[in-house]
């Protein structure tokens, strides 16, 4: 298997050294890794010089994850994509045993990993609602995204049929791409935990749960008409509007206002 490794990384310098050694030091190497620094103002880039030779640099103005994840697909040459989060890592086997899943399992596309949660150097408990879904799966991750980037490995040409990331969409762009994925393909989930997630840089933390429930409905929006989908628009809209209301946020409301429309017309 060809494995493209993108590492996108947006001013952190500290982090993105250590994602990048996590990739080098796999059993089984990566065909190539490709590091989009999406316009990064801190030293990433002499921190990237170190690895002349080894990885393939690009550096763009910034535009956001989702344009440089995509600009990682456009000039990948794999057949697989492996996406890592520069704030992340991976165990040193994660690329050979999630490559000897799909060998064994040729007709899955797309595979993740479980994985640890790190916070101030502590391992953090997951709670059953975050227990990774595995197979036909696309109603059970409709509620919130179970799918972590830095987990997958997913063919590069279902990647490009699904569209890649939306990059209209600031936040929840993974939860947006995973639903369009598994509306028509299982996902394989491998049980060892292979991803270590940093969640003390979790770039959601953020942004309010509002927020979330804005950009989880936009993407739903995509896959109506279907009853279930449509029920769980209205459950986190009313949620998102008694948040608009609450703090008199016009903006929201009037896109409560619309999606509503659209139900009524359903």
């Amino acid at each position: 298997m060809n494995i493209s490794v993108i590492i996108t990384t947006y001013n952190r310098s500290f982090f993105v050294k250590r994602a990048i050694d996590s990739v080098l030091s796999q059993t089984t190497p990566a065909y190539e890794i490709i590091v989009i620094d999406d316009g990064s103002s801190d030293d990433t880039g002499e921190i990237l010089k170190e690895y002349e030779g080894e990885i393939k640099t690009i550096y763009q103005d910034n535009q956001g994850v989702s344009a440089a994840r995509n600009r990682g697909v456009d000039l990948s040459r794999g057949d697989w994509i492996a996406f890592l989060d520069s704030d992340d890592i991976w165990h040193n086997k994660k690329l050979q045993i999630q490559s000897l899943f799909h060998k064994k399992n040729p007709l899955t596309l797309f595979s993740h990993t479980n994985e640890i949660w790190i916070r101030d150097g502590k391992r953090v408990s997951q709670k059953k609602r975050h227990k990774k879904p595995n197979g036909d799966c696309f109603y059970e991750n409709l509620d919130f995204c179970k799918i972590s980037p830095s987990t997958v490995m997913i063919n590069k040409k279902l990647l490009k049929e699904r569209g890649g990331f939306d990059e209209d969409l600031l936040i929840c762009e993974d939860y947006d791409l995973w639903l369009r994925v598994l509306k028509k393909e299982p996902v394989g989930l491998i049980e060892e935990s292979l991803t270590y997630k940093y969640a003390g840089n979790w770039r959601q933390l953020s942004f309010s749960n509002s927020c979330h429930d804005l950009y989880h409905i936009k993407a739903l929006l995509k896959h109506l008409p279907d009853l279930k989908v449509e029920n769980k628009i209205s459950q986190k809209l009313s949620i998102l509007q008694k948040g608009a209301k609450k703090h008199k946020n016009d903006l929201i409301l009037a896109f409560c206002k619309e999606v509503s429309s659209k139900l009524d017309f359903i």
